[in-house]
């Protein structure tokens, strides 16, 4: 597979969380990918979470439920082992549909709502950070 070349900063689509349009970083130091979400709460009937983007309105304070989801151990940059919910979702970027898994997180100064990591990227995509918004440009226009 031909890995397409992705900039710093874009937007795509989650369509099991029926969120179009988010803000995603392009983020090679982190491993995982993450989601930026508060009051993530274990209840009986799954994992509560808001997701947060305050630029989309609509989006902002959405309540989530998840129905399954992993606890995971992530490194921060320093080093520290947090331990960290991780849903299995997926992104639809370039037109295409990926199987995503991303940590639920929860960052005060969320410029962008998701952060795309290393594994997600892999074997996919070549980051070049001169550029932005290679996806949103080219296959917004399609739907």
């Amino acid at each position: 597979m031909k890995k397409k070349i992705i900039g710093r900063l874009d937007k795509a689509n989650f369509p099991e969380l029926n969120l179009k349009d988010i803000s995603i970083k392009i983020d090679t130091g982190a491993y995982t990918s993450s989601i930026h979400c508060e009051n993530i709460e274990e209840k009986g009937d799954g994992l509560h979470c808001i997701f947060l983007d305050q630029e989309h309105p609509e989006y902002d304070h959405k309540a989530f439920v998840f129905k399954t989801y992993n606890k995971i151990r992530v490194k921060s940059s320093n080093g520290i082992a947090q331990s960290r919910y991780e849903i299995k979702s997926s992104i639809e970027i370039f037109g295409k549909v990926y199987k995503i898994s991303l940590s639920l997180s929860n960052r005060k100064e969320m410029k962008h709502p998701v952060l795309l990591g290393r594994k997600f990227l892999n074997k996919k995509f070549i980051v070049d950070p001169e550029l932005q918004n290679l996806s949103h440009n080219t296959h917004h226009h399609e739907h």
